[in-house]
């Protein structure tokens, strides 16, 4: 939203929620539908509507063929308009509300193989797929192209790790990890000095990762987790030869210091696919990627026996890759409080305020404070 445009406004949320879990001897089976309206009473800006709908459909299996070997299967397919809901995993792509029927679908395969007591191969898929509804043409005169041109990708992410028994509590981690990203919408997003266009698959990547890590149980209510290392990306379709190399890290701390209340920390540090139109310089380079790093921290706490207290933060730091945007950045924090009161098992009400807010160097700057109140009835 650009800087100085206002507008507040009250509104109701209808949130229906279906959930099965099916529990045998070897294997979890999950499946759950979530469907939310909001309604509000001014028309939101960038929108054509009073309203907003987001749908979430989820599904989860786990199978222990016997002891050594183990599978685990998710997926998520959200359709909706906030950026919140489109991402996957902690890194925001895109810090701005969409309108229409915007898709993501996030689903990943993992699975586990003892071969000795001490040493386990873990193997994991994970793809992500994205496509956003407005996909007009590249607009030739203010040369902005669509949310579908920037936006629409698919990601798959290969990784193996080695993970040794080095003492009780700790493991050790040697792993490699292959991610290719293809933006898919085969439209123009940019033009070059020259006058030739630049298409979306321009910025097509392929990422070879390595790293080492640790998993620790500090004692029965503390552990972490940390994975450090380095990252190589070939732009393969980019004629400019914009080929980057760059750290990679991740960490994450769990801390459980009473019953019903934990505190969970972490961060990283990795490759992000670029929201930001390509602006070319005079060498011919554009925008190609952004570097992300993210710090995070969420603590739920039971103040009383029906009360529970919840605070949620992260903040995000994005800087650009490649073209005349290389070097800006775009500072993120969002920040949550909740309070529920739990009436009984199946009924709730809760109270809630969420802040974000946006710095951008390239894509102006906005805040937004929501505030909520609600009941929940489960059956």
């Amino acid at each position: 939203m650009p800087t100085g445009y206002k507008r507040a406004s009250y509104g109701v949320e209808v949130s229906p929620d279906l959930e099965f879990n099916f529990l045998m001897e070897q294997t979890t089976l999950s499946f759950g539908y979530i469907y939310s309206y909001k309604y509000y009473q001014n028309r939101l800006i960038g929108s054509s509507g009073n309203d907003d709908n987001t749908q979430d459909i989820h599904a989860g299996l786990t199978h222990a063929f016997n002891e050594r070997y183990n599978l685990s299967l998710r997926d998520s397919y959200v359709i909706g308009q906030e950026p919140d809901f489109l991402r996957a995993g902690n890194t925001f792509t895109t810090f701005q509300r969409y309108s229409g029927n915007n898709s993501r679908n996030y689903g990943t395969i993992d699975f586990s193989a003892q071969m000795t007591p001490d040493f386990t191969l873990d193997l994991g898929y994970a793809n992500t797929w994205t496509s956003y509804s407005a996909d007009e043409p590249f607009d030739t005169t203010t040369y902005q192209p669509s949310n579908a041109g920037l936006l629409n990708m698919l990601d798959n992410v290969v990784h193996l790790d080695g993970r040794y028994q080095l003492e009780p509590q700790t493991i050790g981690i040697v792993g490699f990890q292959f991610r290719q990203t293809d933006f898919t919408a085969g439209q123009q997003i940019g033009t070059y000095d020259s006058g030739q266009p630049v298409m979306s698959d321009t910025r097509d990547a392929r990422s070879y990762y390595g790293y080492i890590g640790v998993d620790h149980n500090f004692q029965p209510d503390l552990t972490g987790s940390i994975r450090a290392g380095g990252r190589y990306t070939d732009f393969y379709n980019n004629p400019a030869n914009q080929n980057e190399a760059s750290p990679y890290a991740m960490a994450s701390l769990k801390y459980t210091y009473l019953p019903e209340s934990y505190l969970v920390v972490g961060g990283s540090y990795d490759y992000s696919p670029s929201s930001v139109a390509p602006a070319p310089n005079s060498n011919g380079q554009i925008n190609l990627s952004a570097q992300s790093g993210t710090i995070f921290a969420s603590v739920v706490h039971r103040i009383m026996p029906k009360l529970y207290g919840s605070l949620q933060a992260q903040y995000q730091n994005t800087t650009y890759y490649g073209g005349l945007d290389n070097g800006q950045d775009a500072n993120f924090f969002l920040v949550g409080l909740n309070l529920t009161y739990k009436f009984t098992p199946n009924f709730s009400a809760e109270v809630g305020y969420n802040y974000d807010n946006l710095n951008s160097q390239v894509q102006g700057s906005y805040d937004r404070n929501r505030v909520y109140i609600g009941i929940t009835g489960s059956y």
